[in-house]
């Protein structure tokens, strides 16, 4: 071999080695997974997020570690269940009730600095790491820039954009530029901006968490239009169905919340074309995710609707935790294809270090595992996957806590001191409670919850001394 040829042969693959996996993290807040057309919604227009899923691998148990915000948001920072983390309720979550039978347990405020980001993991690799929207992990000094992130567009301590989704608004760290600027298209134009501005010779991490769909619901002025007149094609009033003490929409025909829902879509447009643009489609990783189902039940109807999945945002059926998840991997997924296998929130920071071809750290994603197998087509190995929710919520949920163990599905009600049973293959919008007929699963199911429970060190909640029948 020719000293030219092994010095060639040496920079191609030094070449190869330096070469890294750039990554782009889609999170919307309160979306459903009916809300999008790849998944069967025929009023929510979404061609961009449908043909990402056309590009990728759509997940159709792609599931919330959390029906509520926060903790979700903390499983995928840093791969671990929102037990672990101590996270539970979205922050700072209902103050205990006299009028409530129990007391729910408190949990922290703030995602503490001991714990491990994804944003810390890629950045101690050599990753640009960027952050743009909603954050809602604790107040100053546990802010984006504090965990991990090189930079932050809007990311403080509330959940709610302040001020709504029209300039002037009232975000600390993101200053209008002008009268009627729209939310949304700022954080995309933002994050546009870090693309075309990056370090080329360094991989990057942009994380873009839409505030979108969250309440207010506050029309999008450039389709509202559309949506009303596709409105006016529904006969009669909305829909609704009881759903314990409150009442779920059980029909998507809210105009102003599609026309939030085309605000995101046409920002993953924008972003997605981007890509193209500068060349960085075939090596970046696009992940599409939501933090937990959709607002459709609250004591008068919500604004959205999941149906045929059961109830949303707040509860532990599928409404509440099922999430539209798409991941187009270069090399690695099928165009066009489609997952059946159960994956949850805690599986994106394992997932994300394989594919940059990091080592994993399974100490730190301890609940969490590589989603590699199932992106290449493959089944993952079957496992238990648990909630906790200890809490009283205003969608009218009460505390509880599931366990879904392949198609059977247990949710244990502490309020009403009972519990439901369902088989998810048979019975997906959990319309026929299976325990009292089956009552060997449904006992087995209740003590694996309770085991996994203790071993995690769960908080439960307690009898209220103050609570008078």
């Amino acid at each position: 071999m020719s000293r030219f040829t092994l010095s060639f042969l040496l920079f191609a693959l030094s070449s190869f080695a330096e070469k890294k996996t750039n990554f782009v993290f889609f999170l919307v807040d309160d979306m459903g997974m009916m809300d999008l057309g790849t998944y069967g919604s025929t009023f929510h227009v979404t061609p961009n997020i449908d043909k990402l899923a056309k590009t990728g691998m759509k997940f159709n148990y792609g599931y919330a570690a959390c029906p509520v915000c926060s903790p979700t948001r903390a499983s995928i920072m840093t791969g671990r269940h929102p037990v672990r983390v101590d996270i539970t309720d979205w922050i700072p979550g209902s103050s205990n009730n006299k009028k409530n039978k129990l007391l729910h347990p408190q949990d922290r405020d703030n995602l503490a600095l001991k714990e491990v980001t994804i944003a810390e993991e890629l950045k101690s690799h050599g990753y640009q790491t960027f952050f743009a929207g909603k954050w809602h992990l604790g107040n100053e000094g546990h802010w984006p820039t504090d965990q991990g992130f090189d930079f932050n567009i809007g990311g403080h301590h509330r959940g709610a954009p302040p001020g709504g989704y029209y300039s002037p608004w009232a975000n600390p760290v993101l200053k209008s530029k002008k009268k009627d600027e729209y939310l949304t298209e700022r954080l995309t134009e933002e994050s546009t901006r870090f693309l075309e501005k990056r370090d080329s010779d360094k991989p990057f991490l942009l994380y873009l968490s839409y505030y979108n769909i969250h309440t207010p619901i506050q029309a999008y002025k450039k389709h509202i239009g559309h949506y009303q007149k596709k409105a006016e094609n529904f006969s009669g009033t909305t829909p609704t169905e009881q759903e314990h003490a409150g009442q779920t929409r059980m029909r998507q025909d809210n105009p102003a919340l599609a026309s939030m829902v085309s605000a995101v879509d046409d920002s993953v447009g924008t972003l997605l074309a981007e890509l193209d643009e500068l060349g960085l489609s075939d090596d970046t990783v696009v992940i599409f995710f939501s933090d937990n189902g959709g607002l459709s039940t609250k004591p008068k109807m919500g604004p959205g609707s999941n149906s045929p999945l059961r109830a949303g945002k707040g509860w532990l059926y599928e409404g509440g935790v099922r999430e539209p998840t798409i991941i187009r991997a270069p090399g690695i997924t099928k165009a066009g294809s489609v997952s059946n296998q159960p994956i949850v929130s805690m599986d994106f920071f394992p997932t994300m270090l394989e594919l940059a071809g990091l080592p994993l750290r399974p100490k730190l994603h301890a609940d969490g595992r590589s989603l590699l197998t199932e992106l290449k087509g493959n089944k993952g190995k079957p496992r238990t996957l648990y909630w906790h929710y200890p809490h009283y919520h205003g969608s009218t949920w009460k505390p509880g806590a599931s366990i879904r163990d392949g198609d059977w599905k247990l949710i244990k009600f502490y309020d009403q001191e009972k519990v439901e049973l369902y088989n998810l293959k048979k019975d997906p919008s959990e319309k026929k409670d299976l325990a009292k007929k089956n009552s060997v699963k449904s006992k087995d199911l209740e003590n694996k919850l309770i085991a996994w429970q203790k071993n995690i060190k769960a908080k439960l909640p307690k009898p209220n001394p103050d609570y008078k029948n």
